[in-house]
């Protein structure tokens, strides 16, 4: 008689949940570092997502600090240390297991979700509400650290919610600051000149916040992993990450952000600003200040929502430039309801596979996340955006001109 070890299981499927959550998160977030270099023509949009993709590959090895601590900050599954709470340790980890399998189906379904809309929306707050979910599931309300202890920014309130609401402001405001007085003191500079410039600042300064945003997002999966291997016993060294788990995290988001999630990228690039390339450089310039800043001081932001508050700042700081804030409306939408959608998500995959049980739930839930990814991806392909037309001009709708234009012909042709 075979015995089916459905801890191992469990745990392979965790791994390659969160790989494949570190490859949406690195597509999700192509456009915070590279969409206003590909709208200026800065660089041509596959180079651009190559470059980003092998900064990010670069910065995934700088750091491990955030790896080893990952959710100690929002809920309760890990002590101080690292390492997993007793109580969840049972039967190699088990409880542990389905709680993280059920939270990276969550973050995954909304990153999907958003991309497909063309939203861009922070994957680190989405894998956060998807494990918030799923704890509050498996554990109860008391699993999540709302607050901290007073000492420091902590819980969920100092890490996710005041950054969300902060940062976009903060990094606008830098943003502003700086289109006006780069215009400012190139006023009499031919335009020429003026954008040929900027356009190779823009390379240094998009270069530095694909860097960071790789020192920082790729860790998150590479805690998520090794929390999971302690939880089952294969490793025990709470102080250090496997380099196998290292390379595949770094390779995974890598990979992601070179295919590139050109919707998003479309929408940050044209749908926000018609951006210029002194504006590109002042917006990805102001999106690394803060997040290096912030870095240094120990806050936790999200790219997305500094980036994006980075672009409309430009558009403010610019006279004369239009700023579509009806598109920004949708995006502010979206950040307000990514934790408890993700959350949501996630506590129902915790219910579906703790209710059927053993190994049918866990193939179960993992079933669920494969038929709405598929879904996802086939709607997506209706009304494709690529490198060749992520920069057409913006309309209402947001489509490309040429994808819309084959989407009239098809409908007609269907009728």
């Amino acid at each position: 008689m075979v015995v089916v070890d459905v801890s191992l299981i469990l745990l392979v499927l965790v791994v390659v949940t969160a790989l494949a959550f570190d490859f949406t998160n690195g597509f999700h977030d192509t456009g915070n570092a590279m969409a206003t270099s590909i709208a200026t023509g800065a660089l041509k949009p596959k180079t651009a997502v190559a470059l980003s993709g092998l900064l990010n590959l670069i910065g995934a090895f700088l750091s491990v600090e955030v790896a080893l601590t990952v959710t100690n900050a929002v809920i309760k599954i890990q002590n101080k240390d690292g390492s997993p709470i007793t109580s969840l340790v049972s039967d190699h980890g088990q409880a542990l297991l389905l709680i993280v399998l059920a939270g990276l189906i969550g973050g995954i379904v909304w990153n999907l979700l958003t991309w497909l809309l063309g939203l861009p929306s922070s994957s680190s707050h989405a894998l956060f509400g998807g494990l918030i979910g799923s704890t509050i599931a498996g554990i109860g309300w008391a699993g999540v650290k709302w607050n901290g202890d007073g000492s420091k920014l902590d819980g969920v309130l100092g890490k996710v919610i005041m950054p969300a609401l902060l940062s976009p402001v903060i990094a606008a405001v830098v943003a502003a600051a700086g289109t006006w007085l780069i215009y400012k003191i190139t006023e009499g500079v031919n335009e020429r000149w003026k954008e040929s410039g900027f356009r190779w600042g823009q390379i240094g300064s998009a270069s530095l916040v694909s860097l960071a945003h790789g020192t920082n997002d790729a860790q998150k999966t590479m805690g998520v992993i090794t929390l999971a291997l302690i939880a089952y016993g294969s490793h025990t060294d709470t102080h250090s990450v496997p380099f196998w788990v290292k390379l595949s995290c770094a390779l995974a988001i890598a990979l992601g952000t070179y295919l590139g999630g050109w919707r998003i990228i479309r929408t940050l690039g044209k749908g926000l600003v018609e951006i210029a390339s002194p504006q590109g450089m002042a917006a990805e310039s102001a999106s690394a200040a803060v997040i290096l800043t912030s870095s240094h001081l120990g806050f936790a932001l999200s790219t997305t929502h500094v980036a994006t508050g980075s672009i409309l700042g430009t558009g403010i700081g610019k006279k004369g430039a239009e700023v579509r804030w009806g598109v920004a409306a949708r995006m502010v939408a979206a950040w307000f309801i990514t934790l408890p959608a993700a959350a949501l998500v996630g506590a129902v995959m915790w219910f579906v596979g703790h209710t059927v049980g053993g190994l049918a739930g866990v193939i179960t839930i993992f079933a669920v996340l494969c038929l709405l990814s598929g879904y996802m991806y086939h709607r997506s392909r209706q009304a494709p955006v690529d490198h060749n037309n992520v920069n057409d001009d913006w309309d209402a709708s947001g489509v490309p001109a040429e994808t819309a234009d084959a989407m009239a012909a098809s409908s007609r042709s269907g009728r």
